[in-house]
């Protein structure tokens, strides 16, 4: 009879705390549940992003050796070089690099083993078009760099946290 009683102790015990972890699970529910929404005006509200973010690539042409190193890390062979060897300096010149940025997964491999870092990832997340073949990003787009979001002033900047107030 007593194993029968302690039995019946431990599950009362085991009840008790089960409907308390619910009692709490769904305090926690409610309370997320009176927080009011936050909205982001997009185009004039955006977020910082953060240090490592790896955003659309910077390309510096006077930099690049040909090397192709780009395109040999790349898990896709995306980035596209073209260059011609000059026989009286028995060097590479570099005539064209693009990157379509449609089929880019953004790792950063190119980045990171550029032997004379003439590529750099911008803090840039906004690449969007209609058409995808505007997303192909010759010499001359790649070199452009974008305007920082904390430099524009017709921009309120975002903290991205997740303790933001709302006004």
């Amino acid at each position: 009879m007593f194993p029968m009683v302690t039995g019946f102790m431990n599950y009362g015990q085991q009840t008790v705390r089960a409907a308390r972890y619910i009692g709490q699970s769904f305090m926690i529910t409610l309370s997320h549940a009176n927080r009011l929404p936050v909205t982001i005006q997009y185009p004039y509200e955006k977020l910082i992003t953060s240090e490592r973010f790896r955003g659309r690539i910077h390309f510096e042409f006077d930099k690049c050796i040909a090397c192709e190193v780009c395109v040999r890390v790349c898990p896709i062979d995306l980035p596209v070089v073209d260059w011609k060897f000059e026989t009286d300096i028995r060097k590479k010149r570099l005539l064209n690099y693009s990157i379509d940025f449609g089929i880019c997964i953004f790792c950063g491999n190119c980045v990171e083993y550029c032997p004379t870092n003439c590529l750099s990832m911008t803090e840039e997340y906004e690449l969007s078009t209609y058409d995808r073949h505007e997303l192909n990003y010759n010499q001359i787009a790649l070199g452009r760099l974008p305007m920082s979001v904390i430099d524009d002033y017709t921009i309120r900047t975002i903290l991205n946290s997740p303790q933001r107030k709302t006004e």
